[in-house]
């Protein structure tokens, strides 16, 4: 119980928001959510146990901030992780994450300190977009407008006050019933999803022409849709029903308004007129001779408005980079002012390139020693220059296990996870060839912004591991001669359909032996980076509104 008080009083110290100070040393940090074992493969020597992962560096400052010894830079990226499951001929009952062989994420874990985080407060099942938004220091009860305008900003739609937006699925539906049979009409649509958002967008609404509206493909079945004109409010319901095999919903006004009524009826005539538009596209024709789902409904849901936000630098005192491919999260960085970094190859979904996205963070977190990545810019077809003197903060999001908790893939989703830490270590790698020049100093944060248990096939509400080290700890746990050893040649994410599973449970290895594992480097008794070694740490249970708290209070005390 002693050791309980212990790590009670280290996380109240931790906790305590307070603004950088002139003397206060800033690093480069890197963050990856929970789902994401990419910074498994990263970490050896902390206990860590959590998806996002944290690099910190010493830079000279930039000429318009205020001096700093050193600058903070951090990465971070996020993934849902399972809850247990039984192992078929073992009798054990183990997550996903345990199940997965996660060197690099064990290492962080036992390199760092570690805990348990609500990402927004405990018992709440949250979306990605709430999440997000609370881990990085904003409350989703005062901020959240729904998640449309972070959907279609995300895939490239720009959007200026007064215009709302929906998070969008292309989807199959019954005309004779009014039923939609499947949410997503294929969640294999990366080349006949632009085709069709290339035939709506544009599009006419006969009873509303002085409305613009306009649709950009995002991933796999989703698109983003912006509507602009007079009057329009985000105060509707959309047509969505959220489940398969049920009525195509009407959109309806949430209050009194004539804002809100007008905003319906011009959502509803959109819906049937997409509809129209699709049904006769010849692309559907060949999908339903090929026996294929048609696309012939977008499902409109989420409607909100371009949030008004701190942004990230003045909120925290770091100037922010994000990977994120998936556009919710893409788009919801916009929002908060974080600069979205290209990666060739990084597609948000089981396609992803991880060497990819793990080699922009880097470059991004270690320049001018080398060029900083091109950044995307909303309704620009010209993409602009990165920052040249680098980024103090570095956020990576990996998606791909939590689509395999959506596609209850249990097997799949822990060769993801593995897949993650491998590019964990190729991103530690080229970190610390950067901090070895003495320019930079990098600390890493692995956590989750929710879990998708395989079982249920979902989000819901348990809590995610957290884990936040020292890159240079990280080494000294795994190794300098064995760090440098990783290839940092690009490699595929398991490649299954959706819904399949890559081998039967009583044919998965059993994890390492204990005695195998990375031993406790520094910071608490924690060497293993799961949802279960993660209650153990001295940073106990905290909701995700105390992260950046947390990160940037454990960066002060590591250069004190």
């Amino acid at each position: 119980m002693a050791g309980s008080g212990s790590g009670n009083k280290t996380r109240r110290r931790l906790c305590r928001e307070e603004t950088p100070s002139d003397d206060e040393s800033l690093k480069k940090l890197i963050f990856l959510p929970k789902n994401s074992r990419f910074l498994r493969s990263i970490l050896w020597g902390n206990k860590v146990r959590a998806t996002a992962v944290c690099v910190s560096a010493s830079h000279p400052p930039p000429p318009h901030r205020r001096p700093n010894p050193d600058r903070l830079h951090l990465g971070l990226g996020f993934c849902s992780l399972g809850t247990t499951r039984t192992l078929q001929g073992n009798n054990l009952y183990e997550t996903p994450l345990q199940v997965a062989n996660v060197p690099n994420l064990d290492a962080i874990a036992s390199a760092g300190v570690n805990g348990l985080m609500d990402p927004v407060e405990a018992g709440l099942g949250c979306g990605s977009d709430t999440a997000h938004l609370s881990i990085l220091g904003y409350d989703p009860r005062i901020y959240y407008r729904g998640r449309g305008a972070f959907e279609s900003m995300g895939a490239g739609l720009a959007m200026s006050p007064g215009d709302i937006a929906f998070k969008s699925n292309f989807a199959t539906l019954d005309e004779k019933s009014g039923i939609v049979t499947s949410r997503r009409a294929d969640r294999h649509f990366e080349e006949e999803g632009p085709i069709l958002c290339a035939a709506l967008d544009r599009m006419k609404l006969p009873s509303f022409p002085e409305y613009e509206v306009r649709v950009r493909y995002a991933t796999e079945h989703r698109c983003g849709v912006v509507v602009k004109g007079p009057k329009l409010s985000g105060n509707i319901s959309g047509t969505d029903p959220l489940k398969d095999n049920r009525l195509l919903l009407k959109s309806e006004a949430l209050d009194d308004t004539e804002e809100a009524k007008n905003t319906a009826a011009v959502v509803n005539e959109l819906s049937k007129e997409m509809s129209k538009i699709l049904v006769a596209h010849p692309l559907n024709a060949k999908r339903a001779a090929e026996g294929k789902n048609i696309a012939n409904i977008v499902l409109l849901r989420g409607c909100g408005i371009r949030i008004e936000v701190p942004q990230f630098e003045k909120q925290h005192g770091l100037s922010p980079c994000m990977v994120a491919p998936t556009k919710i999260i893409a788009g919801l960085g916009l929002s908060l002012g974080l600069d979205i970094l290209e990666a060739p190859g990084a597609t948000g979904d089981y396609r992803t390139l991880l060497t990819s996205k793990a080699t922009a963070i880097a470059k991004a977190l270690s320049a001018p020693l080398q060029p900083s990545p091109c950044i995307f810019v909303p309704g620009e077809d010209e993409h602009k220059p990165g920052l040249s003197q680098g980024y103090d903060f570095g956020f990576l999001h990996v998606k791909a296990i939590d689509d395999a908790g959506h596609d209850k893939a249990s097997i799949l989703k822990v060769r993801a996870l593995e897949a993650v830490d491998r590019a964990i270590g190729q991103l530690t790698r080229l970190l610390w060839q950067a901090e070895k020049s003495g320019k930079y100093k990098y600390y890493l944060c692995v956590t989750g912004d929710h879990s998708t248990p395989v079982e249920y096939g979902d989000h819901s509400f348990e809590p995610v591991p957290f884990a936040l080290c020292q890159l240079r700890d990280f080494v000294s746990a795994v190794g300098e001669s064995n760090l440098m050893q990783v290839s940092l040649e690009a490699f595929p994410l398991p490649s299954v359909k959706a819904g399949e599973d890559l081998k039967n449970d009583d044919e998965v290895e059993l994890p390492e032996e204990a005695n195998n594992r990375p031993k406790v480097f520094s910071g608490d008794s924690v060497c293993q980076f799961s949802e279960i070694a993660a209650a153990r740490g001295c940073l106990g249970r905290f909701p995700g509104s105390e992260m950046m708290g947390v990160i940037k209070k454990f960066l002060k005390l590591k250069n004190e």
